[in-house]
């Protein structure tokens, strides 16, 4: 049976027992291992593990990246999800489970700094990469064996440790035939994992599985399938193709292939970002309107940062609002040309903010772009028709240049300090 040690990448031996090389335990085998090239890689603990690299003295302790007392976690250290610590948990019932975390606001610039050197590390191996999000992507490495001289097994075990080793930071591997299955396989052993869902035994390992394990399939949609009597694959099975459409639409032509481990979807590398959009809880409601315009900056300013990061630039400006009462109030205005520029971005985000009735206090509010180009494809020097905008384009420039060189706070607006 293949198998090959993911520490030392020699051949071993299948079976239980050590590497004969150098001993390490974590040798794979599977009957498929070098046959299959469908790979999900994603990262372990991401936002955590960034912090934890940059300061080794919370290596030990329990640490959570998120907002306030009334904000939500974004993510949670290994340490942390012991204790029953969850991505989007309230931070309050976060704290409740582990009242000695560290908490730490997310430092969006540097995770998608880590991101795309990443990114820069999967296409050495392969130009078909598909990113998720910062943390996580899909690969196809069909046709690569001869290039690298090893199957692609061998190459994802490779670049996890080439990862930790000039990064500083863990990842997960699934390896199948699929999309689907891949995604499926890297969520099996984390962290540090290394999972293969083969051919052959993908019925057998589907079969009494929950549904939830599809990606997309969240609270609303399982409890449409509860209601239908679909909590695992083999209830899906049960279901003709006709009837699984009647009653879900597409969605129930999708769940129909997926149930017997089909997915024709293709790894793309030129999937599109839809949006970038940051938003914040406060501690408190409040309908103070100085202290709103102070968050639409620091959010227009995050936006700014991660398009600037992605090279994009976006048409559509998006402002989110959400009262005391928890009703939902989303704002969009299309601008004359893409911007990526924190000013314009603002500017507009205000001017929607101005449109509404602000009849109660606010305890949300969030800040987006959309209908995403390339940079090159966008106004940078702002809007032709407002004569001090090249003037404050080039400002953001110079203070880009400036906190690049010095640190992100070398330079603050005095409305980010409201």
């Amino acid at each position: 049976m293949p198998a090959f040690c993911r520490d030392c990448f020699s051949t071993a031996p299948a079976g239980p027992g050590r590497c004969p090389s150098c001993a390490s335990p974590r040798v794979l085998s599977h009957p498929e291992l070098y046959d299959l090239s469908i790979a999900h890689m994603d990262c372990d603990a991401f936002y955590a593990s960034v912090e934890k690299r940059d300061n080794p003295e919370l290596a030990d302790k329990p640490l959570i990246i998120g907002g306030g007392r009334r904000g939500v976690v974004s993510t949670a250290c290994y340490i942390a999800r012991i204790r029953g610590v969850r991505s989007a948990m309230p931070m309050f019932q976060a704290l409740k489970l582990c009242p000695e975390a560290v908490v730490l606001k997310p430092r969006m610039e540097v995770y998608v700094g880590v991101s795309r050197q990443i990114r820069a590390m999967m296409e050495d191996l392969t130009p078909s990469v598909e990113p998720l999000s910062l943390d996580e992507a899909f690969m196809d490495l069909t046709g690569t064996a001869r290039l690298h001289g090893a199957p692609p097994a061998v190459m994802l075990a490779r670049l996890v440790a080439r990862m930790r080793s000039e990064l500083g930071v863990t990842g997960s591997i699934g390896l199948s035939h699929n999309k689907f299955l891949a995604k499926v396989a890297s969520d099996l052993d984390k962290p540090r994992g290394f999972s293969v869902i083969g051919k052959a035994e993908t019925a057998d390992f589907l079969r009494d599985k929950p549904v939830r394990l599809i990606w997309g399939v969240g609270q609303a949609a399982q409890a449409s399938l509860d209601k239908a009597g679909i909590r695992t694959f083999s209830d899906l099975l049960r279901w003709e193709r006709t009837d699984l459409v009647a009653r879900f639409g597409s969605m129930g032509d999708r769940l129909w292939h997926l149930a017997r481990g089909e997915d024709r979807r293709r790894v793309d590398a030129r999937a599109p970002v839809k949006s970038i959009s940051n938003e914040t809880t406060f501690g408190e409601d409040t309908a103070d309107a100085d202290l709103l315009d102070g968050h639409i900056w620091r959010l227009s300013e995050k936006v700014s940062d991660r398009a600037k990061a992605r090279r994009l630039a976006g048409r559509v400006v998006t402002l989110k609002l959400k009262r005391a009462d928890h009703s939902l109030i989303t704002r969009r205005a299309a601008l004359r040309d893409a911007t990526q520029m924190a000013d314009t971005i603002y500017r507009r985000a205000r001017a929607l903010f101005d449109q509404v009735d602000h009849a109660s206090p606010y305890r949300l509010l969030g800040v987006g772009i959309s209908d995403l180009v390339s940079e090159g494809a966008a106004d940078l020097s702002g809007d032709l028709l407002d004569p001090g905008a090249r003037r404050r384009s080039e400002a953001e420039r110079a203070t880009d240049a400036i906190r690049q060189r010095f640190g992100e706070n070398a330079i603050l607006k005095g409305r980010s300090l409201r």
